[in-house]
């Protein structure tokens, strides 16, 4: 990673050309309507630049073009390995504008220039190159029937993909999209979130460089009531792949419904239950990655592990380890290499974290670190916090809070810790640590969640898929899963006579 200093940050920051408007069939547009709106630096306070407010206009004109190149068939039908190719550069030039693209990213969202560059940028190249060199590899069936007939089972693009994603990992989120999206053949409308659109924008325009023809990757900015309903409702888009909030993937089932009954895919909300047994093998480590699994990208996460349930025998030894680790954490200025956790996404967001951190203590937990914002020049700062004393049944424990807030949860034995685990609607992700494989394999079995870390979190890469069970939704980003959302099995049966 490079060692600028925050001032040569600045600086390249000050020096960026930001793409403010729409991109549809290859082009920068603005709005139909001539609205824009202002994307807010989180660190600051203030207005980056004016955006293109996208509205139902605008999403037309992106649908059209979209299937205008589908129909076309110049993307669709050709080669698998062609389509490979130009992923594969489009990953290279991704890697090649890294610095410019992370810089984007962390303005935008608050989001530590030293995460930005060394882990979001790196792997949104690396999601995109491993669908392009994977495409060409996946094989169609044909059926064992018998002698008199032979059964051709093919995966063909389901054409138009709306994808809705979110603001906490604009880039690796959207590249989860288009990876799967554009290599399966489909032409792709994207909605980034309204507090995170200006590095997908950059994105888009490479995508032409990479050779990528103009309509298969159309970029539609705006607000979700507005452009997300009108992805949700048109009759022209075949399927949306939405991530974000539970509350807002149910409007895309409704929509669904009332259109054209279009494929639906969701990962939403999570509540992760982290849980250490007093077999833990190492608690030291088990106690940094607790911490770091609730306060990394500022707890902005849907994998969060926000609930940290610790056997009864461990629980005092255990939270300090814990606090020790949350207090070296250095809060502050993303554009600071040294900087470990920056500001919550807005304003808004802010207030909803302190509101929960204030009905925490107002239910009966007990704060033991933090609590409160950290000074910053009119940024959105909250220190890292941690609730002890939580009961199952407290709001800081069911509902999502999506910031840096930790509830410590007791449990009597691994039975009990399951239980608690598994009371929310949440089904996104778990972990125990435990040295007793009998009793990982029990809880890995009895965990409700799409995944289950064993002695670590959040471990994974772009092979292994992830999507949750319960409200957390359905159908899995990542892996080679990942193709079967955006096609669909044909079979053709031939009778031989």
């Amino acid at each position: 990673m490079s060692l600028d200093t925050t001032e040569t940050w600045a600086d390249k920051a000050n020096a960026l050309s930001l793409r403010t408007q729409a991109f549809i069939d290859g082009k920068f547009v603005d709005a139909a309507s001539g609205k824009t709106f202002a994307s807010i630096n989180p660190a600051t306070g203030k207005s980056l630049a004016d955006v293109a407010a996208g509205d139902t206009e605008d999403v037309d004109r992106a649908v059209r073009a979209a299937r205008k190149v589908f129909e076309s068939g110049v993307w669709s039908r050709m080669s698998p390995a062609q389509r490979g190719r130009r992923l594969v550069k489009l990953a290279e030039l991704i890697d090649q504008h890294r610095e410019e693209l992370a810089l984007l990213e962390t303005l935008d969202v608050g989001k530590p220039i030293r995460d930005s560059l060394g882990v979001d940028v790196p792997l949104t190249a690396t999601c995109i190159r491993w669908y392009g060199e994977a495409i060409d590899k996946i094989y169609d069936e044909i059926a064992p029937t018998a002698r008199s007939a032979v059964s051709l089972m093919r995966r063909e693009p389901l054409g138009v993909v709306a994808a809705v994603v979110p603001w906490n990992f604009p880039l690796l989120m959207a590249a989860w999209k288009i990876g799967p999206v554009l290599a399966a053949g489909n032409s792709l409308v994207l909605k980034p979130a309204e507090q995170s659109p200006l590095s997908i924008l950059r994105v888009a325009e490479l995508a032409i460089e990479a050779g990528i023809p103009e309509g298969v990757f159309n970029v539609v900015t705006g607000f979700g009531e507005t452009a997300g309903r009108a992805l949700g409702v048109h009759m022209d888009v075949d399927a949306v792949t939405f991530t974000g909030s539970t509350e807002v993937g149910k409007y895309f089932m409704t929509y669904s419904g009332q259109s054209n009954l279009k494929r639906v895919s969701l990962e939403c909300g999570g509540k992760s239950p982290n849980i250490v047994l007093a077999d833990a093998p190492d608690l030291d480590a088990a106690a940094t990655a607790a911490a770091w699994g609730i306060f990394y990208n500022q707890g902005e996460v849907c994998n969060a592990g926000s609930r940290l349930i610790v056997e009864e025998p461990i629980r005092e030894e255990f939270v300090e380890k814990v606090i020790k680790v949350a207090k070296t954490i250095k809060v502050g200025d993303p554009l600071d290499p040294k900087t470990e956790m920056g500001p919550v996404v807005d304003e808004s967001q802010m207030k909803r974290v302190m509101a929960y951190i204030a009905k925490g203590s107002e239910e009966g937990a007990a704060l033991k670190l933090g609590g409160d914002s950290v000074a910053g020049e009119n940024g959105y700062f909250i220190s890292p916090t941690v609730f002890e004393d939580v009961r199952r049944d407290m709001t800081i424990a069911q509902e999502e809070i999506f910031g840096p807030v930790l509830s410590v949860i007791s449990a009597k034995n691994v039975d009990e810790a399951i239980a608690i685990g598994n009371d929310t609607i949440y089904g996104l992700a778990a972990a125990v640590w435990s040295r007793d494989i009998n009793t990982v394999f029990k809880a890995s079995e009895a965990l409700k969640a799409g995944v289950v870390w064993v002695n670590c979190f959040d471990h994974g890469d772009i092979s292994s898929p992830f999507g949750g069970f319960k409200q957390s939704g359905f159908g899995r980003d990542k892996s080679l899963h990942a193709i079967d959302k955006y096609t669909d099995i044909k079979t053709t049966w031939i009778h031989l006579g």
